[in-house]
């Protein structure tokens, strides 16, 4: 059985999540940052379908006070976000859980190649449905498949 979330975004862009109750279910805690509350909660929605603990914050500042307080086991950020863009709070992240992997989310396709370094994966806002959670099991198993690339640190699904 499929479900879908769909969430409208400002500039237009719509985001559609596939649900695929055949996934394996998941249980780590997530933490996902973006200061879109749409996005944020079609986030939430989807991935604690698939038995994920979610943890969500509207800004970097708010997402590194979770991660401060909470056992984060992987930590997913939007890129352009005010006060602190996403390559700023992942270098934070980093500080306080060196071990949780870090992707980063974006509706644009021209990220610096020195932002990528700082994430372990970046994907594109439009793709998250497809792309989110097989980008979530590799870095959880700690291996890259063939089709997810390496760009610099990290993998890329766009």
């Amino acid at each position: 059985m499929n479900r879908f979330f769909t969430a409208d975004v400002e500039n237009g862009l719509q985001v559609s999540m596939s649900l695929n109750f055949q996934s394996v279910v998941q249980n780590a805690v997530v933490l996902c940052i973006d200061d879109d509350p749409v996005i944020l909660e079609c986030e939430q929605k989807f991935l604690e379908t698939f038995g994920y603990t979610v943890l969500t914050a509207l800004s970097g500042r708010k997402g590194l006070e979770l991660a401060s307080v909470h056992s984060v086991d992987l930590v997913i950020v939007d890129y352009y976000m005010p006060e602190m863009n996403g390559p700023e709070v992942a270098i934070e992240i980093r500080r306080l859980r060196p071990r949780a992997p870090v992707i980063m989310l974006s509706g644009a396709v021209d990220i610096p190649e020195k932002d990528l370094q700082v994430v372990d994966a970046f994907v594109m806002k439009d793709r998250l449905g497809s792309q989110l959670l097989p980008v979530i099991a590799e870095l959880r198993n700690g291996r890259v498949s063939n089709g997810l690339m390496l760009t610099g640190k990290g993998i890329s699904a766009c």
